[in-house]
């Protein structure tokens, strides 16, 4: 063979590694699949040989994927082994026999950083050179006064790091013909140093680039848990052709309809439904659910979740760009992009407050100037210069720690959020929610399970459940209706007979019939039997209890039935109990039955039900409840397509779960990424704890520009002192909405 390209010689950089361990006498590599192993003869140190071997490994990964290596060397052989190529000694076959071949993990290269993270890095690099250029400053003019120099030198050197950041923002803003608060700073900065305040310039730049790191970290802590995402996303799928071959293909050329084959350990590349095979499926990192799914033929899988241990079979459902897993990240990209009320008014406020801090300093200096005789640009021990008020006066005024209060919250709220399965559509969601006082909530699916499960089988004339139980499990063996799934599901466990069912045929609307030997049998509503031969006799039938769902079966001679009931979730009587105890009006609206819908409440404990609703009776419901007294502010959370006009139309929209309908996912600003309602709690909590971070944040913001404003006005603060306090304030906003990030949401 020969190299395909420059890149192909990762073989020799093996052959180097054998050359260096006599005791290893082959390797084999397979970099699709992820997996190296070593063979040895006779006793060594795997330990030293494995970390060796990775860090060789991790050298050429990225030339691994070259399909024509280079040959081997002389006395060392190179050959496929299936997908994986194997290098070693040129031995004879018998030496070949005594090796032993032991696999190791395939060594993890650590991620290269992001944009982000490398510019927050740069930022507090310059800001700790910038703070130390400042202190040998400060330690030259004391104790070498003789050379003035040298002091002035370091504190250049500090100016120039310092300003970097603001220089090259200022920069692109001036293009656009607008300033902003890093304007601000350049200029104070440029004042102190005409003044001779070389120190107090320094310090002024040092915390604003401190802070300035500080928000960039902030922000690139919130790009994680999307890039998390993004690195689950597989990039190649196992196809399964009609003649059971396999086909190696790129995940964007999978199409709706095709069959994929995912084994242990692989991610799944589109979102799809298990056709064969038996597994577990690890959905952390789509729902946060920590312990293994189950899989089987007939249940769902999510492109990004991880197969654990059993091979299967899927068919996609959907393209891996419309997967739930790229549904969410952009959920959580735009929701970074879509500002809160509040935040836009900062915005806005930002750019005009700037030109008046401008416009007000020079004002005062003339005012300082003319009206109080105070000299132009000397400073003096007794008194200080009008301009060098001005420029304190310029710091203490300028709009940073006002500006960086919400979007900060706004971001680190949403953040946490994401990595606790609650997404945020915007920060606009996240004040919305912490106001609620009525909270609407759909029965099925939302304080039930949506799984329902058999309770119990009755048979007319009594005794004869037994065939009831068998006759429902072979007509329902061959049906995907949640019904269905549930008597097999419950036959099984109970180890019901399997009949051999003929003529199975789908009445569309009715059930399901088939023939039993030499007697039809049928399955199916009770309209089902009110329509039929024995209609007389099935009104006098006792109606199942208004909590359960029921199944009639018609054999040979007998007739029965199958009950069933949606398990309530076990969280949403603490749920709702918890909502009470806030104060928090709660309501059930469904389409349900009145007596179905009653008999959940009242185990429950909600105050209030809302039955037999239609989907526009659904919306009138919200819209009436928004118009309580004092303007009530309503959440609805559900997870149907039938419940995405009310989420719409409510204040807050809550959607069910990531893998709920596309409907009511498109119209909710809150999802619940679990599918629990317990983490309703949570989203309403993390938001109620922004607002009171926002709220902080304001005050105080507001309040050291208000005290400090009111400092300098009538007296002769430092300019050190007036940048301490702004940059101070600063720093302590990012902090502050740093807690929402790292915190726990209790």
């Amino acid at each position: 063979m020969t190299p395909s390209s420059p890149d192909a010689t990762w073989v020799n950089e093996l052959v180097q590694f054998l050359r260096s361990q006599p005791g290893v006498s082959a390797v084999r590599v397979d970099p699709d699949a992820r997996k190296i192993s070593m063979a040895t003869i006779g006793p060594v140190d795997h330990a030293a040989l494995e970390a060796k071997l990775a860090a060789t490994i991790a050298a050429v990964e990225a030339r691994l994927a070259a399909r024509a290596p280079s040959p081997a060397p002389a006395g060392y052989l190179l050959r496929q082994d299936g997908a994986a190529t194997v290098i070693g000694r040129d031995t004879c076959v018998t030496a070949e026999k005594l090796w032993l071949w032991r696999e190791m993990e395939w060594p993890e290269i650590k991620a290269e950083p992001t944009a982000q993270d490398q510019e927050w890095r740069l930022l507090a690099t310059l800001a700790t050179i910038c703070g130390t250029m400042g202190i040998a400053g400060v330690c030259a003019q004391h104790l070498a006064p003789a050379l003035p120099w040298l002091a002035r030198t370091f504190y250049a050197i500090g100016l120039v790091t310092g300003a970097w950041d603001a220089v090259v923002d200022t920069r692109e803003q001036l293009r656009k013909w607008r300033i902003d608060i890093h304007f601000l700073m350049l200029a104070v900065a440029l004042g102190a140093v005409f003044i001779g305040a070389w120190g107090e310039a320094v310090l002024l730049l040092f915390l604003f680039s401190a802070s300035g790191a500080m928000e960039e970290f902030a922000l690139d802590r919130t790009q994680r848990e999307v890039s998390a995402l993004l690195k689950t996303a597989p990039k190649r799928a196992t196809l399964v052709r009609a003649d059971g071959s396999e086909h190696e293909v790129a995940v964007e050329e999978i199409q709706v309809g095709q069959c994929v084959r995912v084994k242990p350990g692989e991610a799944f590349a589109a979102d799809g439904t298990v056709v064969q095979g038996k597994s577990a499926s690890d959905e952390s990192t789509l729902t946060g659910e920590a312990t293994p799914v189950e899989k089987g033929p007939g249940d769902a899988v999510y492109s990004g979740t991880i197969n654990i241990w059993g091979a299967l079979d899927f068919e996609v459902l959907r393209l891996p760009a419309e997967s739930t897993l790229r549904k969410i990240i952009r959920l959580i990209q735009t929701a970074q992009k879509l500002k809160a009320p509040s935040e836009r008014f900062t915005d806005r406020f930002g750019t005009g407050y700037t030109y008046a801090v401008i416009g007000g300093s020079f004002l005062m200096f003339l005012v300082w100037w003319l009206g109080f005789q105070l000299p132009p640009f000397t400073n003096t021990p007794e008194v200080r210069s009008a301009f060098y008020r001005a420029m304190t006066l310029m710091v203490v005024a300028s709009p940073c720690a006002l500006v960086l209060s919400i979007p900060s919250a706004i971001l680190a709220a949403i953040a946490w959020g994401a990595r606790h399965g609650v997404l945020f559509r915007g920060g606009a969601a996240i004040e919305k929610l912490a106001d609620i006082n009525v909270v609407a909530l759909d029965k099925t699916g939302t304080l039930t399970t949506g799984e329902l499960t058999v309770v119990g089988y009755e048979s007319f004339p009594a005794g004869r459940e037994q065939e009831i139980m068998e006759l429902a499990y072979a007509l329902e063996a061959k049906s995907e209706h949640p019904l269905a799934r549930a008597i097999v599901r419950d036959a099984r466990a109970r180890g019901v007979r399997a009949l051999e069912i003929a003529d199975f045929k789908n009445m569309v609307g009715a059930g399901v019939r088939g023939r039993f030997g030499d007697t039809q049998a049928l399955l199916g509503r009770r309209e089902l039997l009110e329509a039929g031969p024995l209609a007389e006799w099935a009104e006098k039938l006792p109606p199942a209890s208004a909590e359960l769902a029921e199944i009639w079966v018609v054999g040979k001679d007998v007739l029965g039935r199958v009950l069933l009931r949606d398990q309530i979730r076990a969280e949403s009587r603490g749920v709702l109990a918890e909502l009470k105890r806030l104060g928090i009006h709660t309501v059930m609206l469904t389409g349900d039955r009145r007596h179905a819908a009653e008999a959940v409440a009242k185990q429950l404990g909600l105050a209030e039900v809302r039955a037999n609703l239609t989907p526009e009776q659904k919306v009138a419901a919200i819209m009436d409840l928004r118009k309580g007294e004092g303007g009530r502010r309503v959440a609805m959370v559900g997870d149907g397509v039938n419940d995405a006009p009310c989420l719409a139309a409510a204040d807050v929209g809550v959607a069910m779960g990531a893998r709920g309908s596309d409907a009511a996912l498109e119209q909710a600003e809150v999802i619940l990424m679990h599918d629990r309602i317990e983490n309703f709690l949570a989203a309403h909590r993390l938001s109620r704890r922004a607002r009171a971070v926002i709220r902080q944040n304001l005050t105080i913001s507001l309040g050291v520009v208000i005290v400090m404003v009111i400092a300098t006005a009538f007296g002769a603060v430092p300019l050190a002192v007036g940048v301490a306090a702004h940059e101070g304030s600063t720093l302590i906003v990012c902090l502050n909405s740093l807690r929402l990030l790292f915190g726990r949401n209790q």
